[in-house]
């Protein structure tokens, strides 16, 4: 059995494929979320997506709803795809100039439900869709003649004190709403669109980078609270959703995180000369300092359920995360696919086991009659089984 090894840049980009649908380039719409582009940064895009009706379309855009309602791939990409990102250009740097269009789009960004528009093209917009794996796809896009609120935006006042309070920074603002209980797609939105920060640091953050943001940002406050808690035990969930399976393997020791992402079809993944492709990050207890490049986003959103759990149970634990991406995932969806598989993973019943050996004979046994895979070809990979025998215990670092 062959497996190749390879870097999420490699893989991005999902080719182009073209539909045959007609978009009007004026209409009256139902904001769920606002758009911020990354190409040509500084100098980037950033619009609004609606459908090309009114109404309540905050499903369009809720993962978390996705997730509990078990929404198939299919009726996800539907919704998504019949989306329009109507869009201007702009600097990042322009958030606190008077442009109106900006203004609507952090509008958009703040409100707790979709936003009712009107909106006038410069022409009809086509329908040319390209997919990347850490964004939630959309329709096409065009650009902004006019466009103006038709209704009277709902913002929580909670969220009305965080971005009126431009003297505090964004990470502790991230911090304060998340545990006030808003979602992570909600603070993306919000971030994205320089609704947050001290007034002379806000600028537009592209959406795929205010993902990982958020979901890094998060992730590094639930750390320092889970270094304080002791060490759990061994155990192991599996589960997960929309054809992406997550093996979760936790050991008695102090945090450190490992992820690999494995590819299960030559088709799914046709840069790979195997027939199987994987990608793999890991931190210590020390953290990164650098950017998870071969996982990307999928690196910190699936870490974020994990740190959950863990700060749930409190204990303290290194995590093996294995992502198995099976046929089953035809259509990229986005990295909110990584953060709310594993928590569903994490929904199903652990197993417990007396020793490591024993979990990872478990562990190999299961993944072979799933997948027909041989798990150990990525367990001889694993930095986290490597070190974990070497690093220091709990009890060295309390004693300190």
């Amino acid at each position: 059995m062959q497996i190749q090894r390879v870097k999420y840049k490699d893989i991005e980009e999902i080719p182009k494929i073209q539909i045959n649908k007609s978009f009007k380039d004026n209409f009256f719409g139902s904001s769920p979320a606002p758009f911020v582009g990354r190409y040509g940064y500084p100098n980037i895009n950033i619009g609004v997506l609606s459908p090309q009706f009114s109404g309540d379309t905050s499903h369009y855009d809720s993962p978390k709803l996705w997730s509990k309602g078990n929404f198939k791939i299919g009726t996800i990409a539907t919704m998504r795809y019949g989306l329009v990102n109507s869009r201007t250009s702009c600097n990042i740097k322009d958030v606190n100039k008077q442009n109106k269009l900006l203004q609507l789009c952090q509008e958009v960004g703040m409100a707790k439900s979709s936003v009712e528009l009107e909106v006038n093209l410069q022409s009809k917009p086509q329908l040319r869709l390209s997919a990347e794996k850490e964004i939630i796809p959309f329709g096409p896009h065009g650009e902004i003649k006019r466009a103006r609120i038709t209704s009277n935006p709902k913002v929580d006042s909670r969220i009305e004190r965080v971005v009126s309070d431009t003297d505090l920074k964004a990470a502790p603002a991230l911090r304060s709403l998340y545990q006030k209980g808003f979602e992570e797609t909600f603070l993306n939105k919000i971030l994205s669109v320089g609704n947050l920060g001290l007034k002379k640091n806000r600028i537009l953050v592209p959406t795929r980078w205010s993902i990982t943001a958020v979901d890094d940002n998060i992730g590094k406050d639930i750390i320092k609270e889970v270094k304080d808690f002791q060490t759990g035990d061994y155990s192991l969930h599996f589960g997960g959703g929309w054809g992406n399976y997550y093996l979760i393997l936790f050991f008695p020791e102090i945090w450190s995180y490992e992820l690999f992402e494995t590819y299960l079809k030559k088709d799914i993944n046709p840069w790979s000369k195997s027939n199987y492709a994987y990608s793999t990050d890991y931190e210590n207890y020390q953290g990164r300092k650098t950017y998870a490049e071969e996982c990307a986003g999928g690196y910190y959103a699936a870490r974020l359920p994990v740190l959950e759990k863990m700060r749930e149970n409190k204990r303290q634990q290194s995590a093996l995360v294995l992502r198995f991406i099976s046929e089953e995932y035809n259509i990229p969806l986005g990295v909110w696919v990584c953060r709310e598989a594993t928590r569903k993973s994490l929904l199903e019943r652990p197993l417990s086991f007396s020793s490591e050996e024993l979990m990872l004979k478990y562990a190999q046994e299961l993944i072979k009659n799933k997948f027909g895979f041989d798990l150990n070809l990525l367990l001889k990979e694993s930095k986290l089984l490597k070190n974990k025998n070497t690093q220091k215990k709990l009890s060295e670092f309390t004693s300190l």
